[in-house]
């Protein structure tokens, strides 16, 4: 009933929320995409996703396909290994950023264990810069993580936008210096974070630098200042600062899978998990937009 390939578009869509980023991602036309996501809707008798010239939503349709086109994909995938009689081996080195700590990562990892036994999977986790830096040095063959907003590498998981957050009860005074809850460098949320603030001429001090994302979250949870955090992955507790305190936009966040593409098993492995990843890519997001 529905083609698999019109379900990887709608997938890439909805993770992405835009028809040109999703056509970027499946090497496609945004003319093939628009027609994959038509006829879905055709197939299904409803609409997936509200869209102008502006915005790509999902619709509540839409959300609960999420969840069908996933699980219609992973069994077609698992059934196509089992009478293919292949067999993924080796040790693959995976780099996942803190940025994905609390979110449900490790459901899709557990799912990808399941469905390859033989895989020795070794997970690195680290800030984005530092695994960017690790994949360079042949450390690692396949990292999930936040590139830099000049860099064009990798394959597109989602696109979204940093905004300020922290404790609902933070008040900031506008005379007084900014206090930054920050990962230390090379964080790329740091730098965006340092050079709005500098692009506006507005002051800043460091009140927390910490590696591990669960002390930063401790830090703003007690009030200590704001995170500037990616709008699809607050953590719970956590609110956006409000515009009234005047602080910058700041610029938006690719997350993207960078390759190592070194030959052998590894570079095969590491393409089975960023298959996975890709399917199952909305899940690690906080579905709320607000």
């Amino acid at each position: 009933m529905y083609d698999p390939s019109h379900l990887r578009t709608f997938l890439a869509v909805a993770q992405t929320l835009s028809f040109t980023q999703a056509a970027r991602r499946l090497g496609l036309r945004q003319s093939t995409v628009s027609q994959h996501v038509r006829r879905l809707e055709e197939a299904t008798g409803r609409q997936l996703f509200t869209r102008d010239t502006h915005s790509v939503e999902l619709t509540e349709d839409g959300e609960a396909m999420l969840g069908f086109a996933r699980r219609i994909l992973e069994v077609q995938e698992q059934a196509a290994a089992f009478f293919t009689g292949t067999r993924l081996r080796g040790r693959l080195r995976f780099g996942a950023s803190e940025d994905f700590v609390l979110t449900r990562l490790p459901e899709i990892l557990e799912g990808f264990r399941y469905d390859h036994p033989e895989v020795d999977l070794e997970l690195t986790v680290e800030l984005s810069g530092t695994l960017h830096e690790q994949l360079a040095a042949g450390k690692l063959d396949l990292v999930l993580a936040k590139r830099r907003p000049e860099d064009s590498r990798g394959q597109l998981v989602w696109h979204d936008e940093l905004v300020w957050i922290g404790a609902e009860r933070l008040r900031l005074e506008a005379d007084r210096p900014v206090p930054l809850i920050v990962f230390p460098p090379p964080g790329i949320t740091r730098a965006v974070a340092l050079e709005s603030l500098e692009r506006e001429g507005r002051p800043w001090r460091i009140a927390c630098t910490s590696g591990s994302l669960s002390a930063l979250i401790a830090a703003a949870s007690a009030g200590l200042g704001v995170i500037a955090h990616s709008r699809g992955l607050i953590p719970p507790g956590l609110v956006r600062v409000p515009t009234r305190f005047g602080l910058p936009e700041l610029t938006p966040v690719d997350f993207v899978l960078i390759h190592s593409h070194r030959p052998g098993t590894a570079q095969e492995a590491a393409d089975a998990l960023a298959a996975t990843i890709l399917a199952g890519g909305d899940r690690l997001q906080r579905r709320s937009r607000g």
